[in-house]
């Protein structure tokens, strides 16, 4: 059984006390209103995340991920974070691939396979991004995008190193800019992923594979897109700086 998940990506929002006051408030409210067994993971900038750690409360599906990690396991990368400072942290996730570190930071499918497997050296979880531009869909060529992104950056897995993964289809085209996939387009690209991983690692693993949409999710169509048969949760951006929509997105897949 695939797990089920909403997932907050605060990006780089929030200072050290607001951060921990919105988290405050997410562990409060999914405690007090949550009764189904979705899991919840808050990816924070990394001032936070040892803080988050602590604010935990035993028995609340409430889980610490961070934003990003470097590739190499130490040394003298003045900026970057290890995986394993993070997993000392107290960390469990990490979301790597996100379109955003693609694109300005020019992080290529090569690379990502790298943090990917250092990540998961050192006990992380990877939320691993991918999904097709404009002009990529626009010209056909989203299906290919996605496959190729997942074939280089994952698929030199072994199917038990591949079972650690979540993935997260983020359609670039609707990332902050209030465009969103409808939910048959996202249903159509989420179960072509689910198609590609079996034809890899067999049906097993596929229908094991947690698949998140991220992509301008909020509490009005949170609904809509996670009754899809392929749609397990979401990466949630904007919609996760707010305690209150926040929530009501994990609400919606129960």
């Amino acid at each position: 059984m695939r797990k089920k998940i909403v997932a907050g990506n605060w990006k780089m929002n929030q200072d050290y006390q607001s951060g921990l006051s919105l988290f405050s408030e997410v562990v409060n409210m999914v405690s007090d209103e949550i009764t189904g067994d979705q899991l919840v993971i808050v990816c924070s900038p990394f001032i936070h995340l040892n803080s988050l750690v602590q604010l935990k409360k035993a028995g609340v599906n409430v889980f610490i991920g961070a934003q990003n990690c470097h590739q190499e396991e130490s040394g003298a990368y003045t900026g970057e974070i290890s995986a394993q400072m993070l997993k000392s942290a107290g960390v469990e996730y990490v979301i790597l691939g996100h379109s955003e570190r693609r694109q300005y930071f020019e992080e290529s499918d090569e690379l990502l396979s790298k943090k990917v497997n250092t990540a998961l050296k050192n006990g992380l979880k990877p939320i691993f991004c991918i999904g097709e531009t404009l002009t990529e869909r626009n010209a056909s060529i989203h299906f290919d995008v996605v496959k190729a992104q997942l074939e280089k950056g994952l698929f030199h897995l072994s199917a038990e190193e591949f079972s650690s993964i979540i993935l997260a289809y983020e359609p670039v085209w609707a990332i902050g800019t209030g465009l969103t996939a409808t939910p048959e387009q996202a249903q159509e690209i989420h179960a072509f992923i689910r198609k590609i991983i079996a034809e890899k690692y067999g049906q097993q693993v596929a229908d094991d594979t947690t698949i998140l949409y991220g992509g301008s999710c909020n509490p009005k169509n949170a609904n809509d897109l996670f009754s899809q048969a392929d749609i397990d949760g979401g990466l949630i951006g904007g919609a996760s700086l707010k305690s209150r929509d926040f929530t009501d997105i994990i609400k919606a897949l129960n």
